[in-house]
């Protein structure tokens, strides 16, 4: 049985697919595959792992669907048609919990590089610019017992929280579907409503799939409800917030700063105003850009392939009716 794997990973997960007797095909090119050849890949090939973000619409299932798995080398899955996919018989695996740690991190570093102007600074050092001292010139905000507010507290939300507490005594306050018991427990979380946590909120961090209910959340009613001394961050999804109500937001002082580890579109352009602004940092999409991270995510997805070629069900299957068929 063969198994396609549309980007380079870890050897650890490509030896892991060898020993269980599956023959491995791989783009070993640094670019995305167009559509019509990742569908002429997978003709002779029984199973798939996308790395990265290609899409899976209809006709990709109805070009595949005899494809007998399809594992993802991501936590996120809207670029995924899961309707065709389970219409075809073709389970989807994610690597759901991977990633909360680095993720995390990636929102705390946001969080305090914008609080400090660093990349602002960074850059005016790599550019050897010189500047006379200025008691209030460009002055950053400190983060200590001030009010975190996360959207979405998940598995890596949580993980946040954590750090912001420990190091910052920071309040935390958060809004889901529905109350995160658990995470009230460990961090003394408060649920409030979308508004409050706007609100209330110093730092508003996001950490949702992107879907219907989500998309451009964070567009220009839910800025202005926001401190005009607030800090947003977004290591999630681009499109959760509207990019262009963003740079207005930003520009007349609703609130003072972002921070970014994704755009809308990626990559961003060279032209956007956002990397000018001194109280915005922006990252390439690094969330699990860890040596540790990206094997974690290999081998999962490796796993989820491997089960389905034994005929057991994917570990992180997202689309499960399809073994109820």
């Amino acid at each position: 049985m063969k198994v396609f794997i549309a980007r380079n990973i870890p050897e650890k997960a490509i030896e892991q697919l060898k020993e269980k007797g599956l023959e491995v095909s791989i783009n070993r090119s640094r670019k995305h595959l167009p559509q019509e050849q990742l569908i002429a890949q997978c003709q002779d090939s029984n199973f798939l792992i996308l790395v990265g973000n290609a899409k899976l619409d209809s006709l990709f299932f109805e070009k595949c669907a005899h494809l007998e798995g399809i594992a993802l080398t991501t936590v996120g899955f809207d670029h995924v048609d899961l309707a065709a996919a389970t219409k075809a018989g073709i389970p989807i695996s994610n690597t759901a919990g991977s990633l909360r740690k680095t993720t995390a991190d990636i929102a705390f570093l946001l969080m305090i590089a914008v609080s400090r102007k660093a990349f602002f600074y960074a850059k005016e050092v790599r550019e050897k610019q010189k500047r006379s001292f200025d008691f209030m010139q460009d002055l950053g905000i400190e983060l200590e017992k001030k009010t975190l507010g996360i959207y979405g507290l998940g598995d890596i939300g949580l993980e946040l929280a954590k750090m912001a507490k420990a190091a910052y005594g920071m309040k935390i306050i958060y809004h889901n579907r529905t109350k995160n018991e658990e995470a009230e427990k460990l961090v003394d979380a408060k649920y409030v409503s979308f508004a409050d946590l706007l609100a209330q909120s110093d730092v508003v961090s996001a950490h949702v799939n992107l879907s219907p209910e989500t998309k451009y959340k964070f567009n220009k009613d839910a800025f202005k409800k926001m401190k005009n001394s607030a800090i947003f961050i977004n290591t999630a999804r681009g499109k959760i917030h509207q990019e262009e109500d963003l740079i207005v937001a930003l520009q007349q002082g609703e609130i003072w700063g972002a921070g970014l580890d994704v755009t809308d579109p990626e990559p961003i352009s060279s032209e956007n105003p956002l990397l000018e602004m001194p109280t915005v940092c922006i990252l390439p999409h690094i969330g699990s850009a860890t040596v540790e991270a990206r094997t974690k995510m290999a081998v999962m997805a490796a796993n989820n392939i491997i089960c389905a070629k034994t005929g057991l069900e994917m570990p992180q299957v997202i689309n499960k009716e399809v073994y109820m068929k």
